[in-house]
């Protein structure tokens, strides 16, 4: 009941006009470098990414615009959310590891580690490319582009699927 594609649809166009709207507040970050985190403002952002269990959010999108709402600048927010990601994508994987359990082959367990380090170097470069556009530019573009996915999600299951 909980994920249907019209849920999808809502969030992805609920935080892409949330998205536009935090860009369009004129608020100064208070948290402008990293090392000023503090600990309350880590677990406010990270209590944020709970939002991500609803259909059609993101964890990094959730948690991005929790960090601004709560003062942090892009910048911060995004590098924040990625180290955020670090023990959320292992803690993911360990348990899709116990799931399956560790009876692979020698070849299966090459194909899992070839695949792990690819990926972990394409995610590298990825964020390398994001916080660099982060640099110059604002949240809006995928605020956006969250819109518009999610007007064509709604179209697609309301009228075509």
């Amino acid at each position: 009941v909980f994920f249907n594609s019209t849920v999808v649809a809502i969030a992805l166009i609920a935080y892409g006009i949330i998205m536009i709207l935090i860009e369009n507040r004129n608020n100064k970050p208070k948290v402008k470098d990293f090392s000023q985190l503090t600990y309350k403002l880590a677990i406010g952002i990270g209590l944020f990414q709970c939002l991500a269990l609803i259909p059609g959010t993101s964890r990094s999108g959730s948690t991005i615009i929790g960090a601004t709402l709560l003062g942090a600048s892009r910048f911060v927010a995004a590098e924040f959310s990625f180290f955020l990601a670090i023990p959320t994508m292992l803690g993911a994987s360990a348990l899709k590891l116990l799931k399956v359990g560790f009876s692979f082959t020698g070849f299966e367990w090459l194909v899992l580690g070839t695949g792990s380090v690819v990926a972990f170097v394409v995610s590298i470069l990825a964020i390398k490319f994001l916080m660099d556009y982060i640099k110059k530019h604002d949240f809006k573009v995928f605020g956006y582009y969250r819109i518009v996915l999610g007007i064509i999600v709604l179209l697609y299951f309301q009228f075509l699927a």
